[in-house]
Order: C-alpha cells, then structure tokens, then sequence
C-alpha cells in the first residue's frame, strides 16, 4: 500500500506529460511554429536576429522560471514553454549562421557533441535519461538544457540538408519524415529501448517540422507553398491552443476524480 501511494506521489510531480500520439502532433506542429515564428518576427516584423533573439530569449526565461516552480505537470505552461525553447533554438543557429557566418555542417556538428555532452553528464549524475522522472530541480535542468540543444541542432541539420545539400523542402521532410518512420519501427517491431527512441524521435521531429514549416510558408521560387510566413504560423498556433486546451480541460477532470 505505502508504495503505491509513493509511486502515485512520485507521478504526481512529473513534469513531463505522458509521450502519446498528441504528444507528437503538438510537438511537432511548435517545431514549424519556432521555424516560421522566427522568421516572422526578424523579417516581417524587421525586429532583425538580435532584437528578436533578445524578446525570445527573456519569454523563454520567463516561461522556464514558472515551469520550474510548478509542483507537477501543467499542460499550458509546459507547451508555452516548449514554443519558447523551440523559436529560441531556432534563433541560435540562425545567429550562429547568419551573422557569425558558421557552416551548418559545423554548427549540426557542434550541437551533436552538445547534446551528447549533455545527456552524458545528465546519465552520469542520474542514472536515467528517462522523462518519467523528471520530478527534481537537476533532472529538470537538464532536461530543457537537453530539449534546447535538440531543437538548435535540428534546425541546423534542417537546414542544413534542405538548403545546404539542395535536397529542398519536400524531399527534407520526406527523408526526416522516414527516419522517424524507422525508428517508431525500431522501437515496436525491434523492441530497442524506449529512451534512445524517444530522444533520436525528438531530434528528427525538430528538422522535419521545420522542413514543413518551410515548405507552406516559402515562395515557389524557393521551393514553397507559398502561404506566407504569418499566415503559417497563426495556422498551427491555433492548432496548437485549441490541443493544449483539450489537455488542460481533461487534466482538470483528472485531477477531481474521486
């Protein structure tokens, strides 16, 4: 009985929702947001890559400082959250490759070596790179640290295979679309552990919804759809609300069950 009462207690301060079909679908529909958002605000709006990074970046600490402070899983702050860390990570490489001039081979590089970093000394103080337990302030630090570097390295690796190999919008959402294919069917046909899947998902879900956000909101003659970069992203961001609504909503009914 005690331990299942510590078990339910233990749940309870997760911070991380339960990885379900709605689980992708938000996070990759906030990957084309952070990719068509960013360019929304540094060209359409003129705010450039340093004001922009700089509005971006205090959201984002904003958002992180009440996310850290909750007790438990809040379905709207954690995605807010997630939206934030996705534009901002967006915004590193852009920086990295725009204005200081880095190859995006070199920066796809650099922010794997990162986030290996990262999970090496996350795995090494924890024992776990599990997101069924980020239930304390060190696991949760490293857990944005890590979701941060995922979304900066697939936008440069994004990027970096749709412009740089030429490969273009559709066919880099048909190749990253087909690696996440492959490694769903690692994981249920092969049975190969959950958390590398999960974690190699998350990465290819960055590039592939960027690769999306790029192809609805580009220009024909860049390879587009041509629907404009506001007219995307005010698109999945209703989206997005109206999923994260249905989560709050059935979040709270979860919470007054007898």
């Amino acid at each position: 009985m005690n331990t299942n009462i510590r078990e339910d207690a233990r749940k309870m301060l997760n911070k991380v929702p339960e990885v379900t079909a709605l689980f992708w679908i938000i996070k990759m529909m906030s990957t084309t947001v952070g990719e068509t958002a960013a360019d929304f605000l540094n060209t359409d709006l003129h705010y450039g890559l340093t004001g922009t990074s700089a509005i971006m970046g205090a959201l984002l600490a904003i958002a992180l400082l009440f996310q850290i402070q909750a007790r438990r899983y809040v379905p709207w702050l954690y995605w807010t959250t997630v939206v934030f860390i996705s534009v901002f990570g967006t915004l590193i490489t852009d920086n990295l490759s725009d204005k200081l001039g880095v190859p995006l081979a070199l920066s796809t590089g650099a922010f794997s070596v990162a986030l290996i970093v990262t999970f090496a000394l996350w795995y090494n103080r924890e024992k776990t790179l599990s997101i069924k337990a980020i239930d304390s302030l060190k696991r949760e630090a490293f857990y944005w640290l890590a979701i941060l570097f995922t979304f900066a390295l697939g936008t440069a690796a994004g990027d970096w295979v749709a412009e740089g190999l030429s490969l273009g919008y559709a066919n880099s959402a048909l190749l990253f679309g087909g690696l996440i294919a492959v490694t769903a069917c690692a994981h249920y046909l092969f049975k190969i552990d959950s958390i590398s899947c999960f974690w190699i998902a998350y990465v290819l879900t960055r590039p592939f919804g960027a690769s999306c956000g790029d192809l609805l909101s580009q220009p024909a003659s860049s390879g587009g759809l041509g629907m404009g970069t506001t007219r995307t992203s005010e698109i999945f961001l209703i989206t997005i609300i109206g999923l994260v609504s249905y989560l709050c909503w059935e979040d709270k009914g979860k919470s007054i069950e007898p």
